[in-house]
């Protein structure tokens, strides 16, 4: 997309491998036993991002930790050959086992059971020696990162950063951990986050009290949709979710993110970029399992011919510039999560 950086999008952070359950007939307590209706395996943590950016077109390279077992043989695989992630700066690591996350999504939200001695140091170790357009970073990992100094060389050289944060399991949500965001292009936290580090009680509140330390800021939301801000425009844009039937929302915050940075190197308004990680987000969460429920642009293009012929006045209107964006066809479709662990054969082509 660009000559001058050798990749679009790239990343650094921890690798898991995801079991996810689905479908459940009643919500878990102790002592029972609950059956679901669907499971999926899949790469997971940094892998959502890696795996969304790349199955939208964008060139993916990605920094992670593998354990040299045979969860990090298949994610390794898997990334590499089926879903074409450079890996050229990733690194297996002897005596170190792949991070487990099972997730078990229940009304239309998930919770995470994860397994990860070590693995934000495993992931501190590494650094990204690539240019990139934009690189999707955590936080909370710069302002641990051993070499802080490698991602404001990044924003030095031109690329932009996008960057989220996870749950803060102390609660305390220190002010500290958004430091990094005066490197930063973009933030997107959750609604919860958002509010918690500015003190707020509602997401709109949150947002603006945000776009005071980046240029662009977007509150992802759930089934009640995204609130967005460019400070630098001074514009907001509120959006809804689409109405869709929830499978499995794991991942699908990653899928957002990965979204928003193609719909912005693409160069789409505010509104549009938003629409589109909407819409891609909306595709995941129909499906089972995190980093392989992303969908390609054969998902969109389809989605974008059905509401074309069946859909109402103003979702048409709305995604009318999907008709410039979609790539020529053909799409080929994404390989989905297996229920078992197998791997999956690759798929030749374009997404």
């Amino acid at each position: 997309m660009n000559a001058r950086f050798e990749w679009d999008v790239a990343l650094l952070g921890p690798l898991f491998l995801d079991y996810g359950f689905a479908g459940l007939d009643a919500v878990p307590q102790n002592g029972t036993e609950v059956f679901a209706d669907t499971v999926g395996l899949s790469p997971g943590g940094i892998a959502n991002l890696a795996v969304a950016s790349a199955r939208l077109g964008l060139r993916t390279s990605m920094a992670a930790p593998f354990g040299n077992d045979v969860f990090g043989d298949w994610c390794w695989s898997v990334l590499q050959d089926q879903e074409g992630i450079d890996l050229s700066h990733s690194r297996r690591l002897d005596g170190y086992a792949t991070p487990i996350t099972v997730a078990v999504a229940s009304d239309e939200d998930r919770s995470m059971i994860t397994y990860a001695p070590g693995a934000e140091d495993a992931a501190q170790a590494l650094q990204i020696a690539t240019s990139a357009r934009a690189v999707l970073v955590d936080l909370k990992s710069l302002r641990l990162a051993s070499d802080a100094g490698w991602w404001r060389r990044a924003a030095g050289e031109g690329a932009l950063l996008f960057a989220d944060i996870g749950w803060d399991s102390s609660e305390r949500w220190q002010l500290s951990d958004l430091d990094a965001l005066s490197s930063c292009h973009a933030f997107t936290p959750n609604e919860r986050e958002a509010m918690a580090y500015t003190r707020t009680d509602d997401p709109v509140a949150a947002a603006r009290a945000l776009a005071d330390r980046v240029p662009l800021v977007v509150v992802t939301r759930g089934g009640d949709g995204v609130v967005a801000i460019d400070s630098a425009a001074g514009e907001e844009v509120q959006m809804p979710a689409l109405k869709v039937d929830v499978v499995d929302p794991t991942g699908a915050g990653d899928v957002f993110g990965a979204a928003l940075v193609r719909a912005h190197l693409a160069g789409l308004a505010l509104a549009d970029q938003v629409a589109f990680a909407t819409l891609a987000s909306g595709i995941a969460v129909t499906r089972r399992g995190s980093a392989l429920s992303a969908p390609g642009w054969g998902d969109i293009a389809a989605w974008w011919s059905e509401t074309r012929s069946v859909g109402d006045a103003a979702l048409r209107a709305r995604y009318a510039f999907l008709d410039v964006m979609i790539p020529p066809a053909p799409h080929l479709d994404v390989i989905p999560a297996p229920e078992s662990l197998q791997y999956t054969a690759p798929m030749r082509g374009t997404r």
